[in-house]
């Protein structure tokens, strides 16, 4: 039974969401000959103040590469 934990950050849309588990659901039929039915897509939506990249939090690394990009 195959079980996939995708983790996002909040935003997605729920027609977005619902592709991604078609789409991930579709690769494990397709790859490794699983059934639809025993396959589990969790997705995980975490806010940006809650995720961490490259060294800051994701919230914080946005609002000062968007400033960034409005110096420029």
């Amino acid at each position: 039974m195959p079980y996939v934990n995708i983790q996002i950050t909040e935003g997605a849309t729920r027609e977005q969401k619902a592709q991604l588990v078609e789409e991930v659901t579709g690769s494990l039929v397709r790859v490794l000959d699983k059934k639809p039915e025993h396959i589990h897509v969790v997705i995980q939506e975490i806010k940006e103040e809650n995720w961490g990249f490259s060294g800051r939090l994701t919230d914080d690394w946005k609002k000062n590469h968007n400033q960034s990009s409005e110096e420029n």
